[in-house]
């Protein structure tokens, strides 16, 4: 699933064909406003909260889009198009006077709304990283009000802190030396926003570093923990470990750990 730093990098992606041009010809293939007609809009710019993407335009709305697990935004030169085979999944539209077309492709939220009421459906998102306006004592505050909920499901509740998903949930435990499972009320809440709030910026921001948590671009070296069970650790050697689920987590995410680096205190990690 596309995380903060992805839709950040997806949003500077689209502003070079997109930002200021006119929709010559476009529509919406899906969500509540199917069939509405795009042309004559121009794009006023790309803003992201997490994992939600806003395409703002001049007639006072906004498109909201969520890729979740399986949607993509392409844009194709002049003349071109998708596939034939992907065009039965395009749910977004846009040929602009540049003569680009932006192809939003099986997006499973399409979501188009006057500009004036976004907060209508991002506003119980929780601070941003990523955004100016990131603020890491109200993410403390919301994180800390629950403090039985195990770390990585309450760093991956959306309504605590926006952009953290699943990969950054076990790296940064990892980080911090922290067993996933441990009560969000038992650690250092600022310290662990601070490393998550630089990793993602670094992430998003500086070019080859993309989701790469280790330092290492190496193939099969990029992250700690995330996708290694039954590897060595690259720290300490011990074995990766994984949780087939996230206590608390509704979608039911993969938990991955090394029980050397992350001891859950109290247990026995045999």
């Amino acid at each position: 699933m596309p995380e903060g730093d992805s839709v950040y990098r997806l949003a500077k992606r689209l502003r070079e064909p997109l930002d200021g041009r006119a929709v010559a010809s476009g529509e919406l293939r899906s969500g509540a406003a199917a069939g509405t007609r795009l042309d004559g809009w121009t794009v006023l710019g790309h803003d992201t909260h997490g994992k939600h993407l806003l395409t703002r335009f001049d007639s006072g709305f906004t498109l909201r889009t969520h890729l979740k697990m399986q949607g993509s935004w392409s844009v194709t030169a002049a003349g071109k198009r998708v596939p034939r085979a992907i065009e039965p999944e395009v749910r977004i539209r846009m040929r602009m006077d540049s003569g680009r077309t932006a192809w939003g492709v099986d997006v499973p939220v399409v979501d188009l709304l006057p500009t004036r009421d976004e907060h209508l459906a991002i506003g119980h998102l929780g601070p941003d990283p990523l955004r100016a306006d990131w603020d890491a004592d109200e993410a403390t505050r919301r994180l800390e009000s629950r403090p039985e909920r195990p770390v990585a499901a309450a760093l991956l509740d959306q309504r605590n802190v926006a952009g953290f998903g699943n990969l950054w949930a076990n790296e940064l435990c990892f980080l911090r030396g922290i067993d996933p499972v441990t009560p969000i009320g038992a650690i250092d809440v600022p310290a662990l926003l601070a490393v998550g709030a630089r990793a993602l910026t670094v992430s998003a921001t500086v070019p080859n570093m993309y989701q790469t948590t280790t330092g290492s671009t190496r193939r099969g070296e990029r992250h700690w923990v995330s996708g290694r069970a039954g590897r060595p650790c690259l720290r300490c050697g011990t074995t990766i470990r994984v949780r087939a689920e996230v206590p608390g987590d509704p979608e039911r995410r993969r938990t991955w750990w090394c029980p050397s680096c992350q001891p859950l205190r109290g247990e026995s990690e045999g």
